[in-house]
């Protein structure tokens, strides 16, 4: 299937390791030019790629950045096709011992990061009828107490995405969202290393036990989100708007 990607401007954030870094790839190996944008120095990834990209390193905390992404992005391309927002992890923990600190960088990273980045994009997406994908996760749908900051960023990221999709109808720029389920990124794998030591088990014991308690028959893997967000960013996807898109292995089971 031809995507019809090539020569398409993208920015990543987030796109230093697991789901970024692979959104990265595939795009890049469909011929788009790239925004590389990470905390961390990218020089070497994006060196590594097959088409043309801009690394910069750059913390979405700070409310300048999105407009600085976005003027090197317009300097060095000439304009826009495509906004993923990924970047943003936020601290898992017993709620009561959650700090106001703890609390702020979690929105601060990932829901004001994705929303600056938006409101920045849009005039140049409006341009080039281009489109956003929020890369989410499943825990805004389904609330644990162990996931109380993200599980709320999360939901307001799907809200925001539903906002943006009925603007986009009018000023012709598509909105949509991946919910990602359980994904083998580094940082899954902490966790898997961490359950294995409580329950005296190998690594790979734990990866089988952890699955089955989340009730899905495996972890997915980082290409597999990759492969959904060119999907949103291709034409095969224009009549999707403000779609959620569960990419969990079946472990959402609400609607």
């Amino acid at each position: 299937m031809n995507l019809e990607l090539k020569n398409k401007i993208a920015i990543i954030t987030g796109a230093s390791r697991g789901i970024g870094k692979s959104i990265a790839q595939t795009l890049s190996a469909a011929g788009m030019k790239l925004t590389l944008v990470a905390r961390s120095p990218l020089d070497e990834f994006s060196a590594s790629l097959p088409a043309e990209s801009l690394p910069l390193s750059i913390d979405l905390r700070l409310p300048d950045s999105a407009s600085c992404i976005v003027d090197a992005t317009i300097e060095k391309f000439g304009a826009l096709d495509l906004l993923v927002n990924n970047a943003g992890a936020t601290k898992r923990g017993d709620f009561l011992t959650l700090t106001d600190a703890e609390w702020t960088d979690g929105y601060a990273l990932k829901f004001f990061g994705a929303m600056r980045l938006s409101r920045a994009v849009w005039p140049h997406l409006m341009k080039t009828k281009g489109s956003i994908i929020n890369i989410i996760g499943i825990g805004g749908r389904t609330g644990s107490a162990e996931f109380a900051i993200g599980g709320t960023v999360n939901a307001a990221l799907m809200n925001l995405t539903k906002a943006l999709a009925d603007r986009g109808i009018k000023d012709g720029v598509r909105v949509n969202a991946i919910n990602p389920g359980s994904i083998a990124t580094e940082r899954l794998q902490v966790r898997i290393k961490t359950f294995a030591s409580e329950n005296n088990l190998t690594h790979a014991e734990a990866t089988i036990e952890m699955a089955k308690r989340l009730n899905i028959a495996r972890f997915g893997v980082p290409e597999e989100i990759a492969q959904a967000v060119a999907f949103l960013a291709s034409s095969q996807s224009s009549y999707m708007q403000g779609a959620i898109l569960d990419v969990d292995g079946g472990a959402t089971r609400t609607l």
